[in-house]
Parts: C-alpha cells; structure tokens; sequence
C-alpha cells in the first residue's frame, strides 16, 4: 500500500479538486504535524488554495473536509478530520489502523517499503578522485553521499549504475610516466612491467617529487611533454606504463573504498580516457548542430535561450562561452562530460572498448557545489545538442558544501597541508577504540576491534551524512563520537540497547518476524514509537526527493529518541502477557529500522557497544 503521506495526499488532492475544480491542480501539501498534540498529519494545501480564489481559507478548508468525511480510505485510516488555525486540515490516525499496520510491517523484509512502480535506470556518478594523487578529504563527500543514494534509489527499486568517472588522462600524467620511467627500476620486457612497488606507496609525495622535477628542470619539463602526446598517440610501453600507474593507483582507492564500507569497485570506472576517442564525435556533433563558434582559436558554445539572449553571461554582462576544444586542439572537462552524457543516455550505443550504454533515464551528479556553473553549462549544452533528452533523460548535480576546520576554513592539517583521507579514517578508528576500551573493558579484544571499526568509520560517514548536503560544515571529532545527540554511535547504541534486551530475556527475534497479528499500542509511548515507525517509507521518499541522505539521517534520531523515551516509560521483559510479546515485538521493529536505515546510509551497527 502507498505510505501515510502518499495516502492522505492523494486523497486530499481528490477532495480538493472536487469541492473546486477550476483549481483541480492545486498541491494538498501534507506533512507530519511538528505538534502531536493537534494530530499526526497536516495538509496545508487549502491555505494556498484559498489565496488563489481569493477566499476565506477556513471556508476552503471546510468544504474540503465535506468531502473528505465520505471517503472511506481516509476515514478508515484517520478519525474525522479537524481544522485548525487559518486553515490547516489536521489528521490522527486511528489507534486500530496503527496496530493493524504495524503488525503488517513487522513481518515485511521490507519494513513497509514498496518498490517504485515505474523503476527508472540511474546512473550515479560520484567519488571521482585524481589517480595522479591519493584520496584526501575533498573526496570524502562526493564519495559517501554518493553511495548512500546509491543505496536508497536501489532500495527503492531503481536500476542503479555506479560510475566512478576517474581523472586518469591529461597532462598531468604525462609528467608522472616519465618520472616513473626515470627514476625507479620500472622497464618493460616483453610486455611485462617489470617493477618495484615500495616507491609508490606513498602516492602524494611521488606527485610532489615529479610536480618539483617538473617545475625546476626544463629539460624534463620537455620531455614530459613529449611523453604526453607519445601517451595520446597509442605508443605502446607508454601505454602499458600508464595502465600500470593506473592500476598501482587504483589500488590506493580500493583500500580507501574498503575501509568506507562503500560499494563501488573496479567494474564501475570508467575514467575520462575511455572517451578520448569520442571526443572528435562530440565537436563534429555541436558543429553539425551550428553550435561552435571560435575564439582565438578554441572553439565554443555560446548557449542562447529561443530569442537568441545568453543563458550564461559574467557580471558584466557578456556571454560565457563553453569551451570545448582549446586553440593547440587539446580538450576540456566539458567535452569529456559531454561525451560521458551522450553515452550514458544512448546517444552513442557504445564505446571502442565494447562497453554498452546504460540507457539511463537520470544521470546524478555528486560533485562539490563550486562546480554548479559548469554542470548547468554542461547540461544545457547536452540537451541543446541532442545528447540528452529534455523529456526523457533528467541531468542532476547533486552539489555539497564543504568539510571545514575549527577554524572555518577548509579542513587541513597543523601545516596546512592536506588531509589523506585514509589517515582521517584510521584516526577516527583509533579515537573510537579509546571510547569503546573505555565503556567495555570486559569484552573480548577482537570484538572491542571490531566495535571501534564501526563506530569510528560510521562517526566520520553519520557527522557528513547528517548535514544538509548543500552547506558546509565544521568537522568536530569529540560531537562525531558522542553518544549523545545526533551521531551515529547515539543510533548504533540505540540498536544495539534493543539487541540486548532479546539475549537478556533468551527470546528469538525470528518469532516476532512472523506473527502479522495488529501490534496494539495503547501507551502513548508505545503509540509515539509506532506511529515513527510507520514513517520510514515516507521518509525514504523525501530524502530522495531533492537526494538528502540528512532527511533520513534526521528521522533516524527521531525514531532513536521515540525509542529511549518508550523504554524508558515501558518495561519490556518484565511486562506480563500479551504486553510484553507486543513490546518485544516493537522493539525488534524499531531495531530492524534503524539497521536498514544507517545501512543505507551506508553505516554498520554492532550487537554489543
């Protein structure tokens, strides 16, 4: 069945187009109530209704609810509703609904969720990071937001293709290949790389060491260069070389990938070089179409609405131009995301190395919000083109603040210098074993280990995930490892509370799981916690309606709350029968939501904290 806010709101809308259909479009806008003591939903919609017909809007409301009062749907889920204020239409919901409901849900695998019943294929681009140089903290974000919609779209019933989109081609790699073909024993013999490994384990500094021979000796420079064009050329120890660096490089993200606990792997690559030779398809293309124009010798698009004004200009007015091949012939990031686009939508049923297009119907995007411009240009210029579809095919940036220090500025270490994202992550781990040893000196070492991995890579992913994606934010270790207030070892805790009350009473959880019995919740403790519960599939819903993992994260310690508050008013395994079978199965309810809901956040829980 659809979840509570779809019902009412499909219902409200009904109602709302038959008391006035010449405003049969008229949004019903329901939401939870902020205030139970006014109900448990509140559609707000009569209101706006009411400024459009210029009416009273107690009036508009009132001949709403004349309508609503007949409809057996809303009357067998809600009592009668009631308004209130200026106009809001308050809605509670039946206690037997709610018992009858959760009794539903508690035997679901799905918790209530239903899959999408026109389920979309997705392609979600995110992480990204320079194989030129380690994972750092700029790539955190990207990474991890990325991969919680990635979860939830999947959850949700979505075909979901990850595309990791590596910066693996360029100049830049050109200096790299020709440092590493000088000053380490690399060879080719055969066509076998013959080499050590020990002199690329530290990545960044092997940047800084070829980026510094770069700079002061003229001579490399040069041959630098040439080292590039023999790489675009297809020279064949350039090329094995560049795959080799490629795959040494890779290996550095895997560790990371591993230790995040995100999903991506080697199959989701796909790098700018694998559309290098698109790249001339995609300037004949905007030629073909009359979109090009030069100046000083790179060709441009100049992106124009229908009476031929820019869409894109500077302060001072003139257009900004889309640059998408430079004056020496060389090409951008534009027209590399143009390419990525034309294939992900189909425009080009495949690429040279045989891989097949998705055929995406949404492309997401999760990249810092600084880059805003240029996907808007990008966009703009894909579907003007014809490389995507303006019906069909949903472009999407996902765009996210920054991670900043105490000192508001973006976070660094002591000297200024970049945070490796994997030492932020064996940091927070070393942080979180100090808690752990702390709270649980008596539990095995091992399981103490394995506590403090989750917690501390579930503390750094929870305080990200857990902001509204598109402000910064100041990263705090000692708020991220709390375990009060909004933070994951606060959630995991509240899992790991409900799991201990099952081993203290010896009762399996299993049994719960399959008694579709109504749960009655006559407490208003109980009542609160059920009633949260029922609100997971809504709140999957929003989060991914404008893709906010915070959205979910917030409910999560909503529910986490309703829980303390009901264990503390409700005892559960003293309780005498059939109340404490109901409590316990509540609790197992309440466990089994926050487990799906930090896991598609992408965060363990642990048994035991």
């Amino acid at each position: 069945m659809p979840n509570i806010r779809q019902l009412l709101e499909s219902h409200v809308s009904r109602a709302m187009a038959a008391a006035y259909p010449e405003a049969a479009d008229a949004p019903a806008i329901v939401q939870p109530s902020q205030n139970p003591q006014f109900g448990d939903y509140q559609a707000n919609g009569a209101m706006a209704l009411a400024k459009r017909l210029k009416m009273n809007p107690r009036e508009v409301a009132g001949r709403v609810v004349e309508h609503l009062n007949g409809d057996a749907d809303v009357t067998a889920v809600a009592e009668d509703p009631q308004i209130a204020g200026p106009g809001f239409i308050n809605f509670r919901l039946r206690p037997e609904w709610v018992a009858a409901r959760l009794g539903e849900v508690s035997t679901d695998a799905r918790l209530g969720v239903e899959a999408v019943a026109e389920p979309q294929t997705v392609v979600v681009d995110y992480s990204a990071p320079n194989l030129a140089k380690e994972m750092h903290v700029g790539h955190l974000r990207s990474t991890i937001i990325g991969d919680a919609l990635v979860r939830m779209l999947a959850f949700a019933g979505h075909n979901v293709v990850k595309q990791n989109h590596v910066g693996d081609w360029g100049t830049q790699f050109g200096m790299l290949l020709q440092f590493m073909i000088e000053h380490t024993h690399f060879s080719v013999r055969d066509g076998t790389v013959i080499a050590g490994t020990a002199w690329l384990e530290d990545l960044e500094r092997f940047y800084q060491r070829a980026k510094q021979a770069f700079d002061d000796d003229p001579e490399f420079a040069e041959r630098a260069r040439r080292r590039v064009v023999l790489l675009q050329q297809g020279d064949h120890e350039t090329k094995i070389a560049w795959s080799w660096f490629l795959d040494q490089s890779l290996g550095h993200c895997e560790v990371v990938y591993r230790r995040l606990g995100v999903l991506l792997t080697r199959d989701d690559v796909r790098g700018e070089s694998a559309y290098n030779s698109r790249l001339v398809d995609i300037v004949q293309a905007l030629e073909e179409k009359g979109l090009l124009a030069e100046s000083e010798g790179a060709q441009c698009v100049l992106l124009e609405d229908a009476e031929g004004k820019p869409l894109f200009a500077n302060k001072d007015g003139d257009p900004l131009p889309l640059i998408v091949q430079k004056a020496d012939e060389g090409y951008l990031y534009a027209t590399t995301d143009l390419a990525a686009i034309a294939f992900r939508t189909g425009y080009f049923g495949e690429l040279p190395d045989g891989s097949k297009s998705p055929q995406a119907d949404r492309i997401l995007y999760t990249v810092d919000a600084r880059q805003s411009l240029h996907f808007q240009m990008v966009f703009e210029c894909a579907h003007q083109a014809g490389f995507a579809d303006r019906e069909r095919h949903d472009l999407v940036h996902v765009a996210f603040g920054t991670m900043m220090g105490k000192d508001g500025k973006p976070f660094k270490t002591r000297e200024g210098g970049t945070v490796k994202l994997l030492d932020l992550l064996d940091y927070s781990v070393v942080r979180a074993s100090a808690l752990v040893n702390e709270k649980n000196p008596d539990l095995p070492e091992d399981e103490r280990r394995e506590i403090a991995r989750k917690v501390g890579i579930g503390g750094v992913k929870y305080a990200d995930l857990a902001q509204n994606r598109t402000s910064d934010y100041v990263f705090s270790w000692d708020k991220m490892l709390s375990l009060q207030g909004n933070t994951a070892p606060y959630m995991q805790y509240a899992y790991a509370r409900v799991r201990s009350i099952f081993r203290k009473g010896d009762h399996d959880e299993a049994e719960t799981r399959t008694d579709a019995s109504p749960l009655p919740v006559g407490d208003p403790a109980e009542a609160a916690l059920g009633k949260m519960l029922l609100r997971f599939p809504e709140t999957l819903d929003r989060a991914l309606d404008d893709y906010r993992p915070n959205v979910l994260a917030a409910y999560l310690y909503d529910l986490a709350q309703a829980f303390t508050a009901f264990y503390d008013a409700c005892p559960v395994l003293k309780s005498e029968e059939p109340t404490r079978t109901h409590r316990l199965r509540l609790s197992d309810l309440t466990a089994r939501v926050i487990a799906k809901g930090l896991d598609l956040l992408g965060i363990e829980t642990a048994e035991r904290m």
